[in-house]
């Protein structure tokens, strides 16, 4: 750990691993809850658009691809709930034009597009530069005010429709931000994790954490907690054994997982157990 902290490029990378551990499962347990859980994939593909949009005309990936996930995700949510299109229907139909349009425009794109776009598609540890860092920063910092001000909403949203709808919550505006929020998400984790891996880590951290976990909140911190666990260790596991961070992070989030599966099934066993023991004790006396 302390030779890879002697590198600027790993510093940065390990800010930014922070940073996508934190945001991530706190927009991936609103997803979990509305079993939404393939929506970060969809806009990582659109996002992926925006990586390709930018080397065809020479504008920085990030920003692009922000533009281009937002408005993917306002479009998402417009085919859902104002057509009889399915909701996995217009997922899909995001899925395929988003990978489309990003293979399309980087194809155009000339020099080396093809070898720019896997950093981006799977992480890269050297790409991140300071000025990402603090647009990543700066785009956490949003997210995480967002759902400070509009949590409850998102809440009883994930929760039942129809209650937050008879609370005087306006259902279509608050899915749109959430979409949105999970649009930026992935932008701010494609550095690190990579545009077709992020979606993992706003996804198994929750995962894993509802096996030890039964309230929403304590779901979310533990999710946070995993998936904090899961950037550091991949990127240190990445750069000590010269590979992919992303693919790296997402297996060491998937041991933990398998993890906190076994020991759910073993807490979950002993306390019907000790139920039944109890029980017994109760009818004897």
């Amino acid at each position: 750990m302390i030779e890879m902290l002697s590198y600027d490029f790993m510093q940065r990378a390990l800010l930014a691993a922070v940073v996508v551990g934190t945001i991530s499962p706190l927009i991936g347990v609103f997803l979990v809850q509305r079993r939404l859980a393939l929506l970060g994939d969809g806009m990582g593909h659109v996002a992926l658009t925006g990586v390709g949009l930018a080397f065809l005309v020479g504008t920085a990936p990030v920003p692009t691809a922000l533009v281009l996930a937002a408005i993917g995700a306002v479009v998402l949510e417009i085919i859902r709930s104002r057509s009889r299109t399915a909701g996995d229907l217009a997922l899909a139909l995001v899925f395929y034009g988003g990978i489309a349009g990003g293979v399309f425009f980087t194809s155009l794109a000339s020099g080396k597009s093809s070898t720019a776009l896997n950093q981006y598609l799977f992480g890269s540890l050297s790409t991140v530069a300071t000025g990402d860092l603090v647009g990543l920063v700066i785009a956490a910092v949003a997210v995480i005010t967002t759902l400070g001000i509009f949590g409850r909403q998102i809440f009883l949203l994930a929760l039942d429709p129809d209650l937050a709808h008879t609370q005087g919550i306006r259902t279509s505006r608050v899915s749109m931000l959430l979409t949105v929020l999970a649009a930026v998400t992935v932008v701010v984790g494609m550095r690190t994790v990579g545009l077709l891996l992020i979606s993992a880590i706003m996804i198994v951290p929750i995962a894993a954490a509802q096996q030890l976990s039964r309230s929403f909140r304590a779901t979310a911190l533990l999710g946070v907690v995993l998936g904090l666990a899961s950037c550091v260790a991949g990127l240190t596991v990445s750069f000590n054994l010269d590979v992919p961070p992303g693919p790296t992070i997402v297996f060491i989030a998937l041991g933990l997982f398998a993890m906190c599966a076994a020991l759910g099934l073993i807490v979950r066993r002993t306390w019907h157990r000790r139920e039944r023991v109890s029980e017994t004790a109760t009818a004897g006396s």
